[in-house]
């Protein structure tokens, strides 16, 4: 039996080992993103703070943001942050993706705020190979290919457990170190053995959640196994939104910013702690720090008073909208924070050197068997 599995292990890693590291190469260097683009451009993330400085108010933020940018960009919302030495940002209706970070205490402009190039570039080599899809959720060749390799590589790492399981206590000594004074070819065959032993529990946990992305019908299987399906429930809007729009179809939109200064000293009154509030048109988030989704306020558009508030509560959530979130959490390895990143780091690392030591080996047993035939 362990003949076979040692073929399917090799066989399949052989062709395939490549990809597999490419994927979980790119992946480590993905699980720090937020944190090394936050490293690289301090100043669009932190400001000056000094002991008993107060903000501006978001009209007057507003205010100084169009002395300096002009009438050509509009505004959509704007993110104010609790910790008072992060720096606020400004989302326009016209600029795409990007955001506007913005100095709270002098309302000055400390530039753009937009998608790193560099982990651009790595996140389509992770999910596609570069190549990616035409639309969202659409097909293509890279998506393809890297979702065959993550299938595949579910079963090498299975493959790898049943070849190496330790049957006794003197052996699973031996799969837990690596030997550093026998030589090059038992130190690299005691490095594969070994830390992919530690690691794969991991990369099975990332192979399974990634394959949700890659394939429909593994999707679909994957949500149905939890009692979950995959389509989103339809969300009708409210009909005073309905009038609203009818009403002012041909007008365009004008907000009160001075409607969130009201809303904004209201909502901050009310909570204590927050990561970030989020100010729009007629409503504001209140996300906590570390958390995805938050509290949903809504606010008179003219005075600025709260209506209501919409307390985030997961256990009312969709099942579909859970199992994304955990999803997501668990292939990323957000669910445990700090600590269950690094192990993913690490892992994601790890599995990315597996294959490469594995073609080490696999080359010097071919060398060591053509001399002996010679």
């Amino acid at each position: 039996m362990k003949k076979i599995f040692k073929k399917i292990h090799l066989w399949l890693s052989v062709p395939f080992g490549l990809i597999i590291s490419i994927i979980c190469l790119t992946g480590a260097t993905l699980v720090f993103e937020k944190e090394l683009t936050r490293a690289g451009n301090p100043h669009l993330y932190t400001v000056e703070y000094k002991e008993g400085s107060k903000p501006l108010k978001p009209s007057e933020i507003i205010a100084r943001i169009s002395q300096q940018t002009g009438d050509t960009l509009k505004i959509s919302s704007l993110q104010v942050a609790g910790n008072p030495k992060e720096a606020w940002m400004v989302s326009f209706t016209n600029a795409g993706q990007r955001q506007l970070s913005v100095n709270p205490y002098s309302g000055e402009i400390n530039g753009w705020v937009e998608g790193n190039s560099f982990f651009q570039t790595v996140r389509k080599l992770h999910r596609w190979l570069l190549d990616a899809p035409a639309q969202k959720g659409a097909s293509s060749t890279g998506k393809t290919i890297v979702g065959i390799t993550t299938l595949l590589m579910v079963v090498i790492l299975i493959s790898g457990i049943v070849l190496w399981w330790p049957r006794t206590r003197k052996s699973l000594q031996n799969r837990l170190k690596v030997s550093c004074t026998k030589g090059p070819f038992r130190f690299w065959y005691d490095s594969h053995v070994s830390l992919g032993f530690y690691v794969t529990i991991f990369l099975l946990v990332m192979a399974l959640t990634g394959l949700t992305w890659s394939f429909r019908w593994y999707r679909t299987g994957f949500y149905a196994l939890f009692g979950a399906s995959t389509e989103q429930p339809k969300q009708s809007a409210p009909a005073h939104e309905d009038n609203n729009k009818k009403e002012k179809k041909n007008e365009p939109e004008r907000l009160n910013y001075l409607a969130w200064d009201a809303a904004l000293a209201e909502l901050q009154n009310r909570y204590e702690t927050y990561g970030t509030i989020q100010l729009s048109k007629n409503s504001a988030q209140v996300i906590q720090s570390g958390k995805q989704k938050g509290d949903t306020a809504s606010f008179d558009i003219h005075t600025g008073n709260i209506t209501e508030i919409k307390v985030y509560n997961i256990d009312e959530q969709p099942m579909s909208n859970k199992m994304k979130g955990l999803i997501y959490s668990l292939h990323t390895g957000q669910w445990g924070g700090m600590l269950t990143r690094i192990i993913y780091f690490l892992s994601a690392f790890i599995g990315g050197i597996l294959p490469l030591t594995g073609y080490y080996l696999w080359i010097k047993r071919i060398n060591r068997k053509h001399r002996r035939n010679v």
